[in-house]
């Protein structure tokens, strides 16, 4: 059995899509990020940065796991799905992977930041995230003119990756206008049952931007 712990953003849903999709069990460990329970003692001692989210392998001797794409690496070894074996396609999706560590993730969340949440509103700012958001953006599209998914012709972690800070692009202020093939590539993974049930795990509420304003950058964990 897996311990998650886990809230709702873009890096937790990474690692609840790639559980259900490998249909392993886990407890779900909901951590409120308003009121700064990643932060707890208990939790820095599986977790020493105090981010979300963080998995607790019993079936490992209680093995814990934090950093999503290390969770995502460790999930698909241990289940033999989603990451090839051979050293080109491991690495392959590999790269992607560490695109969207890297990449995506880091400058989208700037962009998130300073586009919805800074206390003073800075043009020189939001417009560096956003942009150089956007061009990574443009790298996925052009990616996907001639693959079916990001590491190739197999859906992968790289896909689970990526897939649900995109889906945040308007919260950051990005539009998607002109990036066909990025948008089919959504819809395709959006309509894997898994991916649903991952998107709302834990179980979604109603989104309050009055509130999320409020958690400010909390909600980028």
């Amino acid at each position: 059995m897996i311990d998650f712990y886990t809230a709702s953003t873009p890096n937790g849903r990474k690692v609840s899509i790639m559980l259900e999709e490998v249909e392993l069990p886990y407890n779900l460990k909901h951590l409120s990020l308003s009121k700064q329970e990643q932060k707890d003692d208990l939790y820095l001692m599986i977790n020493p940065n105090g981010r979300i989210p963080t998995i607790v392998d019993h079936d490992n001797d209680g093995f814990s796991v934090f950093e999503s794409g290390a969770i995502l690496i460790y999930l698909a070894e241990k289940t033999g799905k989603f990451l090839p074996t051979d050293v080109k396609g491991r690495s392959t999706v590999i790269q992607w992977l560490m695109f969207q560590m890297a990449g995506i993730g880091p400058m989208q969340g700037q962009a998130n930041v300073f586009h919805r949440y800074a206390p003073e509103r800075i043009e020189y700012a939001v417009s560096r995230y956003q942009r150089e958001t956007r061009r990574l953006y443009e790298v996925l599209d052009k990616r996907l003119s001639d693959n079916e998914y990001l590491a190739g012709d197999f859906y992968s972690i790289a896909d689970i990756a990526t897939y649900p800070w995109i889906t945040l692009h308007n919260w950051a202020g990005v539009e998607l206008e002109g990036l066909n093939n990025l948008r089919k590539w959504m819809t395709k993974i959006r309509r894997r049952p898994a991916v649903q049930r991952g998107m709302d795990v834990p179980k979604s509420k109603k989104f309050d931007e009055k509130k999320a304003a409020e958690r400010g950058s909390k909600l980028l964990v």
